[in-house]
């Protein structure tokens, strides 16, 4: 991606930029409109940084469900028990790969405690295990509540009895490689000394100090382990925005899978683990819902879509302005001050895009 009018951006974007400044740390800011970079701006890291992208990773491996869709070798719509006969324990049965992908498969949890699900994340045979013995909440289909772990263990455990392949290999063959994307799921350890060293604010101490462990940093958590660039995640936003196709024409998937991936409901619906109205895709957050405090804003189109990974990195496209928006970051702060400021940041984005 080009730096084509990085110099000239306009001065309504600096006030997105006094915000990232206003949470301090290491950051990387990318605003771009078509082939036109909008602002690119590095604070405390360089364009080849790589960031622990939290829940941002959710889309990467949703692609990996929609991929083999399109190929034909499973249905959103298999149980996903159909793939992992194991499954079925405790009730499981009715549950569906769509069910898993919008957050509606009644396990936000693989334990009865989320605390278990995170200390066993970087054990990928522990959690695998625990997403197999879960016991469904809710029954499949019927309440919508965000799975932060299970989502990725679940979904990467399909990708590998349907493929044969690991999620970090499939997606780094699939995905990353061929878009020439700097990015990686199982972080290497010659790269280590390329990432962004993450801070705690206002409290948060326990998720830096896991991250920036060796532990943390090689782990492969499907739902949360994603390293990338600013540049590689606005690039591939922008393809998935394109309908499947990036600037260089190299295809990832057609049109009419992204489409799928991105239908949502339009009044959205109630998330009993966040305890607010959301608006979920196949794998992605939706746009929408005027007036809320989100991620991706108040005021976003709801045609937009993107991810927000922990009040930490977040990014959207919005085809309606033709535009993509990534912040990346060192700092972690609490979670709901957190989506404050991630809200502020993105309606200022808005601004700056509406603006120019």
């Amino acid at each position: 991606m080009g730096l084509a009018g990085a110099e000239d951006k306009p001065v309504t974007w600096d006030g997105v930029v006094e915000l990232a400044e206003r949470r301090g740390g290491a950051y990387a800011l990318l605003a771009t409109r078509g082939d036109q970079v909008l602002l690119e701006r590095y604070r405390g890291c360089r364009p080849d940084s790589l960031f622990f992208a939290f829940s941002v990773t959710k889309p990467f491996t949703a692609m990996a469900i929609h991929l083999l869709a399109e190929r034909g070798q499973l249905s959103l719509d298999d149980p996903v028990a159909h793939h992992w006969p194991a499954y079925v324990a405790h009730g499981k049965d009715a549950i569906t790969i769509r069910h898993v992908l919008e957050h509606r498969a009644g396990v936000p949890s693989s334990a009865r405690f989320l605390l278990v699900d995170l200390a066993a994340m970087p054990f990928r045979g522990v959690s695998v295990w625990l997403a197999q013995r879960a016991r469904p909440r809710w029954p499949a289909g019927q309440e919508a509540a965000y799975h932060v772990v299970s989502f990725g263990f679940i979904l990467a455990e399909v990708v590998r009895r349907v493929d044969g392949r690991r999620i970090e290999q499939f997606l780094s063959e699939e995905i990353f490689a061929p878009l020439g994307l700097d990015a990686y799921l199982a972080l290497p350890s010659a790269e280590l000394k390329r990432t962004v060293r993450l801070h705690g604010i206002g409290g948060n101490l326990i998720t830096p100090t896991f991250v920036n462990r060796r532990l943390g940093r090689r782990a492969v958590i499907p739902a949360a382990s994603l390293h990338i660039t600013a540049r590689s995640l606005a690039a591939f936003f922008r393809l998935l925005a394109g309908g499947g196709v990036d600037q260089a024409g190299r295809r990832l998937c057609a049109p009419q899978t992204l489409a799928a991936a991105l239908a949502g409901p339009t009044e959205g619906c109630w998330d009993h683990l966040l305890g607010e109205a959301q608006r979920y895709g196949l794998g992605f957050q939706l746009g929408g819902l005027p007036g809320l405090v989100r991620g991706i804003g108040t005021r976003s189109d709801p045609a937009a879509f993107g991810h927000n990974g922990s009040s930490v990195c977040n990014v959207w496209a919005d085809p309606s302005r033709d535009a993509v928006f990534v912040y990346l970051t060192g700092t972690c702060p609490r979670v709901m001050p957190g989506v404050r400021a991630m809200a502020a940041m993105s309606d200022a984005a808005l601004g700056a895009f509406d603006a120019g």
